[in-house]
Protein backbone atom coordinates (compact mmCIF):
# COMPACT_ATOMS: atom_id res chain seq x y z
CA UNK A 1 0.00 0.00 0.00
CA UNK A 2 1.19 3.64 -0.77
CA UNK A 3 2.44 6.08 1.87
CA UNK A 4 2.78 9.72 1.78
CA UNK A 5 6.23 10.95 0.37
CA UNK A 6 8.61 11.63 2.65
CA UNK A 7 12.32 12.25 2.57
CA UNK A 8 12.87 10.00 5.77
CA UNK A 9 11.41 6.86 4.40
CA UNK A 10 14.45 4.28 5.15
CA UNK A 11 16.13 2.65 1.93
CA UNK A 12 13.95 5.29 -0.31
CA UNK A 13 16.31 5.80 -2.75
CA UNK A 14 16.91 1.52 -3.45
CA UNK A 15 13.02 1.29 -3.67
CA UNK A 16 11.57 -0.29 -7.11
CA UNK A 17 8.34 1.49 -9.17
CA UNK A 18 6.15 -0.05 -7.05
CA UNK A 19 3.55 -2.81 -8.58
CA UNK A 20 0.51 -2.77 -11.27
CA UNK A 21 -2.18 -0.82 -9.61
CA UNK A 22 -0.13 1.06 -6.89
CA UNK A 23 1.04 4.83 -7.37
CA UNK A 24 3.78 5.43 -6.08
CA UNK A 25 5.06 8.22 -3.03
CA UNK A 26 7.39 10.26 -4.46
CA UNK A 27 9.66 9.42 -1.30
CA UNK A 28 9.81 5.97 -3.13
CA UNK A 29 11.25 6.88 -6.32
CA UNK A 30 15.24 7.10 -6.84
CA UNK A 31 16.11 10.81 -5.78
CA UNK A 32 18.42 13.45 -7.08
CA UNK A 33 18.84 15.98 -5.26
CA UNK A 34 15.59 15.67 -2.54
CA UNK A 35 13.71 15.39 -5.90
CA UNK A 36 11.83 12.92 -7.66
CA UNK A 37 14.34 13.37 -11.36
CA UNK A 38 16.18 10.36 -11.56
CA UNK A 39 17.87 10.80 -15.08
CA UNK A 40 19.80 13.61 -16.46
CA UNK A 41 17.34 16.40 -17.86
CA UNK A 42 18.62 15.75 -21.47
CA UNK A 43 16.49 12.46 -21.07
CA UNK A 44 13.19 14.36 -20.76
CA UNK A 45 11.24 16.57 -23.21
CA UNK A 46 10.31 19.35 -19.76
CA UNK A 47 11.55 19.25 -16.20
CA UNK A 48 10.62 21.19 -13.37
CA UNK A 49 13.19 19.62 -10.32
CA UNK A 50 12.62 20.14 -6.85
CA UNK A 51 11.05 24.15 -7.95
CA UNK A 52 10.53 26.38 -4.40
CA UNK A 53 8.45 29.59 -5.71
CA UNK A 54 5.49 31.83 -4.56
CA UNK A 55 3.61 35.01 -5.70
CA UNK A 56 4.81 37.30 -2.68
CA UNK A 57 8.45 37.40 -0.75
CA UNK A 58 9.22 34.65 1.81
CA UNK A 59 5.37 33.09 1.05
CA UNK A 60 6.27 29.85 -0.50
CA UNK A 61 3.65 28.10 -2.39
CA UNK A 62 5.61 25.10 -4.00
CA UNK A 63 7.92 23.83 -1.51
CA UNK A 64 10.08 21.39 -3.61
CA UNK A 65 7.82 20.64 -6.16
CA UNK A 66 9.00 17.92 -8.76
CA UNK A 67 7.20 16.86 -12.52
CA UNK A 68 8.70 15.58 -15.26
CA UNK A 69 7.32 15.13 -19.36
CA UNK A 70 8.47 12.81 -22.01
CA UNK A 71 7.99 13.37 -25.09
CA UNK A 72 4.25 12.53 -26.43
CA UNK A 73 2.96 12.50 -23.00
CA UNK A 74 0.04 13.80 -21.18
CA UNK A 75 0.56 14.62 -17.64
CA UNK A 76 -2.03 15.28 -15.32
CA UNK A 77 -1.52 17.48 -12.09
CA UNK A 78 -4.32 17.07 -9.37
CA UNK A 79 -5.07 17.87 -6.07
CA UNK A 80 -6.87 19.79 -3.38
CA UNK A 81 -7.61 23.85 -3.55
CA UNK A 82 -4.44 25.43 -2.48
CA UNK A 83 -1.79 22.38 -3.42
CA UNK A 84 -0.06 24.74 -5.78
CA UNK A 85 -1.37 23.11 -8.69
CA UNK A 86 -1.61 26.36 -10.85
CA UNK A 87 1.45 28.05 -8.91
CA UNK A 88 3.14 24.98 -10.62
CA UNK A 89 2.20 25.93 -14.45
CA UNK A 90 2.71 29.26 -13.53
CA UNK A 91 5.76 29.14 -12.49
CA UNK A 92 7.16 26.53 -15.41
CA UNK A 93 5.92 28.82 -18.16
CA UNK A 94 7.32 32.32 -16.56
CA UNK A 95 4.82 34.12 -14.98
CA UNK A 96 5.84 33.19 -11.33
CA UNK A 97 10.24 33.47 -10.13
CA UNK A 98 11.64 30.32 -9.13
CA UNK A 99 13.26 30.77 -6.45
CA UNK A 100 15.36 27.65 -6.12
CA UNK A 101 15.32 24.57 -7.83
CA UNK A 102 15.42 23.93 -12.16
CA UNK A 103 13.20 24.17 -14.96
CA UNK A 104 14.90 22.69 -18.26
CA UNK A 105 13.67 22.26 -21.39
CA UNK A 106 15.16 19.37 -23.27
CA UNK A 107 18.27 19.26 -21.36
CA UNK A 108 18.59 23.23 -21.50
CA UNK A 109 17.99 25.32 -18.37
CA UNK A 110 14.80 27.61 -19.16
CA UNK A 111 15.15 28.40 -14.97
CA UNK A 112 13.94 32.50 -15.28
CA UNK A 113 12.87 32.69 -18.52
CA UNK A 114 10.32 35.03 -19.58
CA UNK A 115 6.93 34.10 -21.08
CA UNK A 116 7.59 35.51 -24.39
CA UNK A 117 10.71 33.51 -24.75
CA UNK A 118 9.10 30.78 -23.73
CA UNK A 119 6.80 30.71 -26.45
CA UNK A 120 9.80 30.89 -28.82
CA UNK A 121 11.03 28.07 -27.46
CA UNK A 122 8.01 25.45 -28.59
CA UNK A 123 6.02 25.87 -24.85
CA UNK A 124 2.25 27.31 -25.17
CA UNK A 125 -0.20 28.37 -22.37
CA UNK A 126 -3.41 28.45 -22.01
CA UNK A 127 -4.27 30.14 -18.78
CA UNK A 128 -7.88 29.34 -16.81
CA UNK A 129 -9.26 32.40 -17.07
CA UNK A 130 -9.31 35.74 -19.39
CA UNK A 131 -7.92 33.94 -21.87
CA UNK A 132 -8.96 35.66 -24.80
CA UNK A 133 -9.78 39.12 -26.25
CA UNK A 134 -13.00 39.49 -25.88
CA UNK A 135 -13.35 42.14 -28.92
CA UNK A 136 -11.71 40.35 -30.74
CA UNK A 137 -13.13 37.96 -33.82
CA UNK A 138 -12.18 34.45 -33.88
CA UNK A 139 -10.03 34.62 -36.40
CA UNK A 140 -8.33 37.73 -34.72
CA UNK A 141 -7.42 35.83 -31.42
CA UNK A 142 -5.81 33.04 -33.35
CA UNK A 143 -3.61 35.56 -35.31
CA UNK A 144 -2.62 37.23 -31.80
CA UNK A 145 -1.31 33.85 -31.24
CA UNK A 146 1.55 34.05 -34.10
CA UNK A 147 2.61 37.29 -33.41
CA UNK A 148 6.28 36.79 -33.43
CA UNK A 149 5.67 34.62 -36.57
CA UNK A 150 3.29 36.11 -38.83
CA UNK A 151 4.61 34.17 -41.92
CA UNK A 152 2.77 30.61 -40.16
CA UNK A 153 -0.59 32.43 -39.53
CA UNK A 154 -2.36 31.44 -42.72
CA UNK A 155 -1.74 27.17 -42.39
CA UNK A 156 -1.48 27.34 -38.83
CA UNK A 157 -5.14 28.98 -38.55
CA UNK A 158 -6.14 26.13 -41.14
CA UNK A 159 -4.56 23.56 -39.31
CA UNK A 160 -6.45 24.83 -36.15
CA UNK A 161 -9.47 24.99 -38.04
CA UNK A 162 -9.39 21.65 -38.88
CA UNK A 163 -8.69 20.41 -34.41
CA UNK A 164 -11.65 22.86 -33.86
CA UNK A 165 -14.00 23.51 -37.02
CA UNK A 166 -16.37 25.59 -35.04
CA UNK A 167 -13.53 28.54 -35.00
CA UNK A 168 -13.10 27.97 -38.86
CA UNK A 169 -17.13 28.54 -39.68
CA UNK A 170 -16.98 31.38 -37.13
CA UNK A 171 -13.71 33.21 -37.88
CA UNK A 172 -15.66 36.42 -37.74
CA UNK A 173 -17.86 35.85 -34.25
CA UNK A 174 -16.70 38.51 -31.62
CA UNK A 175 -15.46 36.28 -29.23
CA UNK A 176 -17.45 38.22 -26.33
CA UNK A 177 -20.75 36.60 -28.46
CA UNK A 178 -19.12 32.99 -27.44
CA UNK A 179 -20.10 30.73 -24.61
CA UNK A 180 -17.30 29.57 -22.14
CA UNK A 181 -16.77 26.13 -23.93
CA UNK A 182 -16.55 27.77 -27.32
CA UNK A 183 -14.22 30.31 -25.75
CA UNK A 184 -11.94 27.54 -24.46
CA UNK A 185 -11.93 26.28 -27.59
CA UNK A 186 -10.14 29.93 -29.00
CA UNK A 187 -8.10 29.94 -26.12
CA UNK A 188 -6.53 26.15 -26.93
CA UNK A 189 -6.42 26.87 -30.54
CA UNK A 190 -4.69 30.64 -30.03
CA UNK A 191 -1.88 28.61 -28.20
CA UNK A 192 -1.18 26.24 -31.07
CA UNK A 193 -0.82 28.63 -33.18
CA UNK A 194 3.36 28.85 -32.39
CA UNK A 195 3.68 25.38 -32.44
CA UNK A 196 4.68 24.18 -29.97
CA UNK A 197 6.06 20.88 -28.77
CA UNK A 198 4.86 21.62 -25.24
CA UNK A 199 1.76 22.34 -23.58
CA UNK A 200 0.27 24.12 -20.25
CA UNK A 201 -3.37 23.94 -19.62
CA UNK A 202 -4.92 25.37 -16.49
CA UNK A 203 -7.59 23.67 -15.36
CA UNK A 204 -9.59 23.84 -18.82
CA UNK A 205 -12.53 22.48 -17.86
CA UNK A 206 -13.31 24.96 -15.03
CA UNK A 207 -16.98 26.27 -15.07
CA UNK A 208 -17.56 24.33 -18.28
CA UNK A 209 -21.04 22.17 -18.51
CA UNK A 210 -20.43 18.73 -18.80
CA UNK A 211 -20.93 18.53 -22.72
CA UNK A 212 -18.33 20.79 -22.83
CA UNK A 213 -15.30 19.72 -20.96
CA UNK A 214 -16.00 15.93 -22.36
CA UNK A 215 -15.12 18.34 -25.57
CA UNK A 216 -12.20 19.46 -24.17
CA UNK A 217 -11.18 16.20 -23.32
CA UNK A 218 -11.12 14.83 -26.76
CA UNK A 219 -9.52 18.02 -27.74
CA UNK A 220 -6.43 17.48 -25.55
CA UNK A 221 -6.27 13.52 -26.75
CA UNK A 222 -6.64 14.99 -30.35
CA UNK A 223 -3.77 17.71 -29.80
CA UNK A 224 -1.70 15.26 -28.21
CA UNK A 225 -2.26 12.80 -31.81
CA UNK A 226 -0.35 15.55 -33.25
CA UNK A 227 2.62 15.52 -31.67
CA UNK A 228 1.91 18.01 -28.77
CA UNK A 229 3.02 17.36 -25.07
CA UNK A 230 0.61 18.19 -22.25
CA UNK A 231 0.98 19.35 -18.93
CA UNK A 232 -2.81 19.61 -17.55
CA UNK A 233 -3.52 21.01 -14.42
CA UNK A 234 -7.09 19.73 -14.12
CA UNK A 235 -10.27 20.12 -11.03
CA UNK A 236 -12.25 16.83 -12.46
CA UNK A 237 -9.57 14.74 -11.55
CA UNK A 238 -11.07 11.23 -12.44
CA UNK A 239 -11.49 12.58 -16.16
CA UNK A 240 -8.12 13.91 -16.23
CA UNK A 241 -6.51 10.84 -15.39
CA UNK A 242 -8.65 8.79 -17.37
CA UNK A 243 -6.90 10.22 -20.41
CA UNK A 244 -3.41 10.86 -18.70
CA UNK A 245 0.05 8.87 -19.28
CA UNK A 246 1.24 9.72 -16.08
CA UNK A 247 -0.15 12.05 -12.83
CA UNK A 248 1.21 14.06 -10.02
CA UNK A 249 -0.85 14.63 -6.98
CA UNK A 250 0.19 17.87 -5.26
CA UNK A 251 -0.68 18.54 -1.82
CA UNK A 252 0.61 22.20 0.74
CA UNK A 253 2.85 23.05 -2.52
CA UNK A 254 4.98 19.35 -2.59
CA UNK A 255 4.26 15.87 -4.78
CA UNK A 256 2.41 13.87 -2.23
CA UNK A 257 1.85 10.88 -4.75
CA UNK A 258 2.65 9.95 -9.03
CA UNK A 259 1.93 7.29 -11.17
CA UNK A 260 0.02 6.69 -14.06
CA UNK A 261 -2.84 7.81 -14.56
CA UNK A 262 -4.96 4.04 -14.05
CA UNK A 263 -2.04 3.81 -10.82
CA UNK A 264 -3.54 6.64 -9.25
CA UNK A 265 -7.27 6.37 -9.69
CA UNK A 266 -6.95 2.28 -8.12
CA UNK A 267 -4.85 3.48 -5.49
CA UNK A 268 -7.04 3.53 -2.10
CA UNK A 269 -4.85 6.16 -0.51
CA UNK A 270 -5.50 8.70 -3.79
CA UNK A 271 -9.01 7.53 -3.50
CA UNK A 272 -9.49 8.31 -0.20
CA UNK A 273 -7.56 11.71 0.68
CA UNK A 274 -7.84 13.24 -3.01
CA UNK A 275 -10.74 12.14 -5.60
CA UNK A 276 -13.43 11.50 -2.92
CA UNK A 277 -12.55 15.48 -2.49
CA UNK A 278 -12.08 16.79 -5.69
CA UNK A 279 -14.70 18.06 -8.50
CA UNK A 280 -15.11 15.32 -10.76
CA UNK A 281 -15.04 12.24 -8.06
Amino acid sequence: MSTNADDSTPDASAAGPGTAGESRPVGAVERSGGAEVDRPYSDYLLVADDVVAGYVPEVNILTGCSLTLNEGEVVAVIGPNGAGKSTLIKTIFGLIPVRSGELALRGTSITGMAAHELVEHGVGYVPQSQNVFPSLTIEENLEMGAFLRPEIVRDRFDMVAGLFPLLGKRRKAKANSLSGGERQMVAMGRALMMEPRVLLLDEPTAGLSPVYQDEVFQRVQEINSIGVSIIMVEQNARRCLQIADRGYVLDQGHNAYTGTGTELLRDPNVIELYLGTLAGA
